[in-house]
């Protein structure tokens, strides 16, 4: 049971090229099916905090494989979505800034790591990355790509907001 957080982590990373292999298909079968297995990776994401923390099972490894498992994973579906034509013109501005926010937090909870300072996740975080999951799910389907649309903006609103936080108190350390 204590590698099965581990386990759930790879196995989100391995159904990514099966689920981008789907969406480049454009068959009505092919987005069900790589809905079906986005909706799988997302219950895993959720599914392997809860574990490693139930069974007190968190790891380096895991530590360190989750986010970047997750960024991996969002980034590439934004990119598939902007090269299917889901997301452009204005709707490549949320994705953008969502990953400019990852990436800056990464960069300052890696540099603040060795210092001891951790940045933990705050509850309006964990909102946006339900908010974001759902928004992207919806990108799938034609009927409702217009609120997946709208979802991430309402994400990366609650992005800048999150980001914010987690910079001024990353600052606070770094100035000291």
């Amino acid at each position: 049971m204590k590698h099965l957080p581990n386990l759930l982590t790879f196995f989100r990373i391995a159904i990514l090229p099966v689920l981008i292999l789907l969406l480049m298909m454009n068959e009505d079968w092919a987005v069900w099916g790589a809905l079906a297995l986005y909706i799988i990776a997302s219950l895993s994401d959720f599914l392997d905090g809860y574990l490693a923390r139930k069974f007190q099972a968190e790891s380096d490894l895991g530590k360190f494989l989750d986010p970047i498992a997750d960024k991996i994973f969002v980034a590439s579906l934004f990119l598939m979505f902007a090269a299917l034509g889901q997301l452009n013109g204005f709707w490549v501005i949320p994705p953008i800034i969502i990953l400019m926010r990852e990436f800056l937090i990464s960069g300052l909870r890696e540099f603040l790591g060795p210092k001891d300072v951790q940045l933990p996740v705050t509850k309006l975080a964990k909102w946006k990355t339900a908010i974001q999951m759902v928004a992207i799910g919806l990108l799938f389907l034609p009927q409702t790509l217009l609120l997946g649309q709208w979802g991430l903006v309402i994400a990366a609103l609650l992005t800048i907001i999150t980001g914010w936080e987690y910079l001024k108190v990353g600052m606070r350390h770094i100035k000291s």
